[in-house]
């Protein structure tokens, strides 16, 4: 089966356990790294929040670049999503309120896949830690490691879909095909229902041809799948992190806060925040 016949955008649809609405889980996957996976995890939870959905961010990169994102020290968390995942230690208590909730990461979780390995269930561990608090936030955000190991199969397993970033570049294309076979051996095995939210085009310059034609190549493939919002190449997603905050806090009126505010709005399609108790 080709990409194309696994990558439909999902149909509008509520989880619904045991008469609790669960909001959704989205992951950002994508096994290539310096695609802004992290920088379109954290400014699309900002865009969310700014719309009055409540939300969480997960932390699931041992490199920890999304909770430095938000101004902490990966280095000096006492807890962190390893321990969630290895010891089941409930996620609220690796859950930090910042911009938005995020349940953070920490250099131990490099370690995760090994103590995993031997684990029953080790595929679902992710799944299984987020529904304690799955019924209080409307979405939830993970962050995944630029690999398809055991810690991506474990977010795409919890996920209901996939936002796919992608550079504008021919080799980041070809990478979409081993995320392809990840994603018919997911939906096989572990998570029959998860779906691509959409591809995202990132770091794209509009000067230049080769942006310009990965672009109409991603939309020769995949048609309306492509997002139609383009995360230009700007200085701002890198001076953000640096003051701990989104480029939504950090220069709201700018075009790269606008950016992940028009993402924001292709993604929910017109969907509104629930009352929540």
């Amino acid at each position: 089966m080709g990409l194309s016949g696994i990558l439909t955008r999902p149909r509008k649809r509520t989880s619904i356990s045991q008469g609790v609405t669960l909001g959704q889980v989205i992951a950002l996957a994508n096994q290539k790294g310096g695609v802004a996976k992290t920088t379109t995890t954290l400014n699309l939870a900002v865009a969310f929040k700014e719309q009055g959905f409540n939300v969480l961010g997960v932390d699931l990169d041992p490199q920890g670049n999304l909770t430095m994102s938000q101004g902490m020290d990966p280095d000096t968390v006492e807890r962190s999503m390893f321990d969630v995942l290895v010891h089941s230690l409930p996620v609220d208590e690796v859950i930090h309120r910042t911009e938005i909730d995020l349940a953070v990461s920490s250099i131990d979780l490099a370690g995760a896949e090994l103590a995993l390995s031997s684990m029953i269930g080790r595929e679902r561990a992710l799944q299984k830690a987020l529904l304690s608090v799955r019924s209080r936030y409307d979405y939830i955000l993970v962050d995944t490691p630029p690999s398809l190991g055991l810690l991506t199969i474990n977010a795409l397993t919890a996920a209901d879909s996939v936002i796919v970033p992608v550079q504008c570049e021919y080799l980041s294309l070809r990478g979409l095909v081993q995320l392809e076979n990840t994603l018919s051996m997911i939906r096989e095995n572990l998570n029959p229902t998860v779906e691509i939210r959409g591809i995202l085009p990132t770091m794209y310059d509009g000067r230049t041809l080769h942006s310009k034609e990965a672009v109409e190549m991603l939309k020769e493939n995949f048609g309306d799948l492509v997002f139609e919002t383009r995360i230009r190449k700007t200085v701002r997603y890198a001076e953000a992190p640096v003051q701990g905050s989104s480029v939504l806090k950090y220069d709201p009126d700018g075009a790269a806060a606008e950016a992940y505010r028009d993402l924001a709005k292709e993604v929910l399609d017109g969907a509104t925040p629930r009352q929540h108790a």
